[in-house]
């Protein structure tokens, strides 16, 4: 790869490589932008002929709208790697070039996690132009920029990585042998945008001496040739399109943000949504199984829908929607779910519940049914439901979509919202709001704290409750005394 040039990558892409592995999150910046830090690396496969060269156009295929760009570092693999370690794992890359995991949004729901549709169609891997020597380099001192017309919208580098070059060679040769001309995507980091017809992308990966792979181009079209009717169509939800344009930013709260709102009830977070207009904005008929324990996270969401042979046929059975939603909960987040009200059947049961505890979350919200109460019960792991009930989930759901605006107890539930629990009930926070509302929860708990000591003494609510100019005047001067 020493001395690499245009026709070799055009080799490349020619001959079709054996494998094109991609990673899912690499970068903390990328990371800190999904809002989930994953412990090891997690991997999905591209077909060789989503590979195209630099200035190869890309069909945004028709009827979609969400072509998103990943700019990336590949690697090649220049010798078979097997079960080797991490110190081995960067003397089988021969070198490195710039590539772009290209992605459709509108199809990832019909991929169940494999990614297939959504990022390997022709042409949705662009690589080049040159290639980067891997002896003449250190894979820890790597720079990667993207732009979209002229305008740079990516710029980190391999320093901080979560999981080095070599550790990704060895991690995957544990189970597969990579061979020569094997091509591994890195990771992409922030920024990542949807692009238009119109647009050009432009990637460069240098190193730390100023040797470059060349701007690797992709001009954006649009497709003109329709999905058939006997195959899955672009779809959009909610949660999708801010995900692929990059505004899904539902990073987990800060401790110091937790604590504060741990310091006053739901009901005093419940007034002050109340002076701002907010009065549809609480979980209504639930029951915690922590009944002493608080809950606040960032929701996540899922959607049943009313039970139907065929469809819970088509969209019940394997890793539905159901099992992915528990399965990709982060830490601090609570899972949502929308039952309809639907009491006459279980919604979470003691396994996906235990899976919700391991993965870090914060807790569950159903208005449906909750299976093996007692073994929920026992995980410690705060649970709301709107009762027990010992039937499985087809007796009355459809599990059919994540991260989508729900209804929930008589209230909407966006992805991202903060969820807080207590004996008193469950409410829903706009994100927007926190900070102040807290704040003002705060100073009201303060002034009801003053208030409580003053009936105590024996004085009337009259006045004090609320309280008039003097009464408030006379809480200054308390308050004062308690800084």
């Amino acid at each position: 790869m020493h001395d690499s040039s245009v026709p070799e990558i055009d080799a490349m892409i020619g001959q079709h490589p054996g494998k094109v592995i991609a990673v899912h999150l690499n970068y903390p910046s990328r990371a800190a932008q999904r809002g989930r830090t994953p412990a090891q690396p997690g991997y999905f496969l591209k077909p060789s002929t989503s590979l195209s060269a630099s200035t190869t156009p890309i069909e945004r295929p028709a009827g979609c709208e969400l072509l998103a760009f990943e700019g990336e570092i590949a690697l090649i693999i220049g010798k078979d790697a097997r079960r080797v370690t991490p110190e081995e794992g960067w003397s089988h890359v021969s070198g490195v070039t710039a590539a772009n995991d290209f992605g459709v949004y509108d199809l990832k729901y019909t991929d169940k996690g494999s990614n297939l549709r959504s990022k390997g169609g022709d042409g949705f891997t662009p690589i080049g132009p040159s290639v980067l020597a891997a002896n003449l380099i250190d894979p820890n001192a790597l720079r990667i920029r993207t732009w979209v017309n002229g305008e740079l919208v990516q710029d980190d580098n391999t320093e901080t990585l979560l999981f080095p070059f070599g550790r990704l060679v060895a991690d995957l040769s544990q189970l597969i042998t990579l061979e020569a001309g094997d091509i591994i995507l890195t990771g992409t980091p922030a920024g990542s945008t949807t692009v238009l017809p119109g647009d050009v992308v432009e990637v460069v990966v240098e190193d730390s001496e100023g040797r470059t792979t060349g701007r690797l181009v992709t001009p954006v079209v649009e497709g003109t040739t329709p999905f058939g009717d006997f195959g899955a169509g672009p779809k959009i939800g909610d949660g999708l399109r801010a995900e692929a344009e990059g505004t899904a930013v539902h990073p987990r709260l800060s401790d110091d943000v937790v604590a504060k709102i741990n310091s006053v009830g739901t009901a005093t977070l419940s007034s002050q949504l109340r002076k701002r207009g907010l009065n549809t904005v609480s979980i209504d008929g639930l029951t915690p199984t922590q009944p002493g324990k608080r809950l606040v996270g960032r929701a996540r969401t899922l959607r049943f829908i009313p039970g139907r042979e065929d469809l819970f046929t088509s969209h019940g059975g394997g890793f539905n929607a159901q099992k992915q939603a528990f399965d990709s909960l982060g830490e601090g987040e609570v899972l949502v779910i929308d039952a309809r009200g639907e009491r006459g059947t279980g919604t979470v049961g003691d396994i996906l519940a235990l899976r919700a505890r391991v993965r870090g979350a914060a807790g569950i919200v159903t208005d449906g049914g909750v299976r093996d109460l007692d073994a929920v019960t026992a995980l410690g792991l705060p649970t709301y439901h709107a009762g027990a009930h010992p039937a499985v989930l087809g007796r009355r759901h459809v599990p059919w979509e994540t991260d989508v605006t729900i209804a929930c107890g008589g209230t909407a539930v966006q992805p991202g919202d903060i969820i807080v629990g207590d004996s008193d009930g469950v409410l829903v926070i706009p994100p927007a709001l926190i900070d102040e509302l807290v704040d003002d929860a705060i100073e009201q708990e303060r002034q009801e704290t003053f208030i409580a000591e003053q009936v105590g003494a024996g004085e009337s609510v009259d006045g004090l409750y609320p309280m008039n100019a003097e009464w408030k005047a006379r809480y200054e001067l308390w308050l004062s005394t308690q800084r």
